[in-house]
């Protein structure tokens, strides 16, 4: 665990706080700048909200090009809500029908992903904002024109900030994939601490493994965007530096992704050794060296310094060779064996995080093709595809985009309803005449907590309570001591940057930051009124229970999804073995016949590609197992399937990654590896395999037994729990029953 300094300092330099910098001061200057020089409020605060819309699309890391254009598709969709929305306002019976249509349409842009998903809140947001004050039909195009304005001058902002601020956007990016990378490594070595709980280690390896697979993703999306030409020039000299940092990133990942160990095993073979012991602290003096390095990518400096694990390896080898003499080696080969390979992967880790640390002091130029490495290199890119079919492919109640927003436009109609109801109330109106002009915080509210699934509404609806009961008291406080306006100022601004900051990494305190960010500005106001802060808390109170409860209308529950999900992951898997054989194919080919070598490069672009399209399917399995695991008890079904096939994936994935590199070093294949590579594959595809009755072990086959053997295992046990997700055939005697209870 780092400690509480360095955990700030992570934060302080990460593309979080800059973003939220960024975000917070492009939104906050249109206004400022018009209250100042026309001391108008109102203004400024219309060019905020559009400014604001603009910016929930400029989120740190990933591609800047499609930054842009999203940020762009924000202003111009966004200009249209505000003049819908402002038009509609003026006609009672037109708004009712408006506000919900808007609420369907704009949620319906989650099938383009997260981007897509990003743009129809952006949209949202605007069109919520724009009731706070009623309009008339003369005011619209000022109003219009005006969040226009702000929303422009946010895009021009950003794109210049970009512009000048390239390497330090990719720097952030690359320290925040090294630090997960930590993070992986430091996960993986309490498996060697005998008093740790494997079960729960494994839980948090493949929440950490998911977090670590997307913050890789946006650094591959940023540093591979634009490579290296081969100039000398300072600016290709930094994009080579990014480039050799992130290659070695990835070789580090593979040499701890490729194989997967037999925890239990060793535990249970060696309860008194110091081995483990030993490994667990290499790895995790490893963990330390990645996370400086990371800090240090972070804050533009070199790395010299580094923790020495040569103490940890050399006691590991007097170790092993203690058992050698005890004759294990003989009595329990398979064991053997798989301790030396964890001390020679470990070997490979201190190597490949020293070479790291050296790139970042002395950033030389790989030897490679720079046009073929480019080609290769922009196939690991993910892609943004916007097309109209996928909308209205999912125009059907059986798709779970339909239904979420259906559940959006429901959920918003009923806060429209209560809204007007408490604005008629005469014991509302008596009490707190202001609420009657606020209600629309319950439309936010509401637009804010809803996620496609029950789980995440149900996260962030706790999230939302706990931040904005908190901003509420801290902003009572604030009010009480009766401050100088500078430094409501101060706070106000402070609050802007630590909602933006931290809305992707500690939902809770980004919502307390805004809480206060809303009240400090509804302070400027309205000087010297505290009800605003009931009103927000009533508001977002209203606003959660209506959120939670139009979870329950046409609800999507994770269990609806995991089958497709599993079998992605079936084909994925499969697809990483195929192309890893294609690999040791071509590789030796082009050794032993003196063929193309450039064909046996393509092959392993390929299955490198494969392996990457693994570790993203993992984590979209993963995350909805654990998604379904939060919903209600009854809404799941197959849990101990879908656990098994968590579990089998992942180690079939590590030991194809393990064993293909192997395979593809010997010039010969004999007859059980290569039975025991063919079972696999026809047992991951679904049909009859032979199993091998022998696998040679002898020489330099015997690192590949044990591994080819936990494939066959995991091959046949994911075959199995395939078929057990099937339903059962109908029968005329008994009626087919749905497999989930509830």
């Amino acid at each position: 665990m780092m400690s509480p300094p360095l955990q700030l300092q992570r934060f302080f330099y990460s593309h979080y706080f800059f973003g939220g910098l960024r975000q917070a001061s492009g939104v906050l200057l249109p206004a400022l700048v018009l209250t100042m020089l026309w001391g108008s409020v109102t203004t400024g605060f219309v060019a905020a909200v559009g400014a604001a819309c603009v910016a929930i699309l400029d989120q740190p890391g990933g591609p800047r090009r499609y930054g842009i254009n999203g940020m762009f598709a924000a202003l111009c969709l966004g200009s249209l809500t505000t003049a819908v929305t402002g038009l509609a306002a003026s006609h009672t019976l037109l708004i009712w029908l408006v506000i919900p249509a808007l609420c369907f349409a704009f949620s319906m842009l989650t099938v383009y992903g997260k981007h897509g998903g990003l743009l129809g809140f952006a949209c949202l947001l605007i069109m919520t904002l724009t009731l706070r004050t009623p309009l008339t039909p003369s005011d619209v195009l000022q109003h219009t024109l005006t969040s226009f304005l702000g929303g422009a001058f946010y895009l021009v902002y950003s794109a210049i900030v970009h512009r000048l601020m390239w390497h330090r956007e990719e720097q952030q990016a690359l320290s925040v994939a090294l630090f997960a990378t930590a993070d992986y490594i430091a996960t993986r070595a309490n498996f060697y601490d005998i008093h740790e709980d494997l079960d729960k280690n494994y839980r948090q390896l493949i929440r950490t493994q998911a977090s670590m697979t997307d913050a890789h993703q946006a650094a591959r999306d940023m540093v591979l965007r634009e490579l290296p030409r081969g100039t000398t020039k300072r600016s290709d000299r930094q994009r080579q530096g990014l480039l050799n940092l992130f290659v070695d990133m990835i070789g580090l990942l593979d040499s701890m992704v490729a194989t997967h160990t037999d925890y239990a095993t060793l535990r249970q073979a060696l309860p008194d050794s110091d081995c483990l012991l030993f490994v667990r602290d290499a790895m995790r003096k490893l963990a330390a060296n990645v996370s400086g390095l990371a800090l240090n990518v972070a804050r533009n400096r070199r790395t010299r310094v580094r923790n020495s694990v040569k103490a940890e390896l050399r006691a590991l080898e007097f170790e092993l060779q203690q058992l050698r003499e005890a004759d294990m080696a003989q009595n329990n080969p398979e064991l053997y064996a798989l301790l030396v390979q964890v001390l020679r992967r470990l070997r490979n880790m201190t190597r490949q995080v020293d070479r790291m640390a050296d790139h970042s002091v002395n950033p030389l130029p790989r030897d490679t093709d720079t046009a073929r490495a480019n080609r290769s290199l922009n196939r690991f890119l993910s892609r943004q595809k916007w097309r109209l079919g996928l909308l209205t492919d999912n125009l059907h109640p059986q798709s779970a985009h339909f239904r979420y927003a259906v559940r959006v436009a429901a959920a918003a109609l009923l806060a429209m309803v209560v809204g007007s109801a408490l604005a008629r109330a005469p014991l509302v109106r008596t009490l707190d005449p202001g609420m009657a002009g606020h209600s629309y915080w319950i439309i936010l509210t509401v637009l804010i907590i809803m996620k496609p699934g029950f789980a995440l509404t149900r996260q962030r609806n706790g999230w939302r309570l706990i931040g904005t009961l908190a901003g509420c008291g801290l902003a009572l406080v604030l009010f009480y001591l009766n401050l100088n306006p500078t430094l409501y100022l101060l706070i106000l601004v402070a609050c802007s940057i630590l909602g933006y900051s931290l809305v992707q990494l500690n939902y809770t305190l980004s919502a307390m930051s805004n809480t206060v960010f809303v009240l400090l500005v509804f302070h400027f106001l309205v000087p010297g009124s505290t009800t605003v802060v009931g009103e927000r808390l009533v508001d977002t109170l209203i606003g959660c229970v209506l959120a939670l409860s139009g979870s329950y209308i046409l609800p999507s529950w994770e269990r609806n999804t995991l089958d497709a999900l599993a079998q992605a992951l079936r084909e994925t898997n499969l697809a990483f073995l195929r192309h890893g054989q294609a690999f040791v194919q071509a590789s030796r080919l082009a050794r032993q016949h003196g063929q193309n070598p450039l064909e046996a490069i393509e092959a392993e672009t390929r299955w490198k590609l494969s392996r990457k399209n693994v570790h993203t399917a993992f984590s979209n399995f993963a995350s909805a197992f654990y998604r379904m695991m939060d919903e209600p008890t009854r809404r799941q079904r197959h849990v101990p399937e879908f656990n098994r096939l968590m579990i089998q994936h992942h180690a079939l994935a590590s030991q194809t990654a393990a064993v293909i590199p192997q395979l593809a070093q010997l010039d010969t294949e004999p007859e059980g590896i290569r039975q025991a590579l063919k079972a696999t594959e026809n047992t991951l595809a679904g049909q009859t395999a032979q199993v091998p009755n022998v696998i040679d072990t002898d020489g330099n086959y015997a690192a590949l037994a044990y591994p080819l053997r936990q494939m066959i295992k995991a091959a046949q046990q994911i075959q199995d729990n395939m078929l057990a997700l099937q339903p059962a055939p109908q029968t005329d005697a008994k009626p087919q029953t749905d497999a989930a209870p509830g």
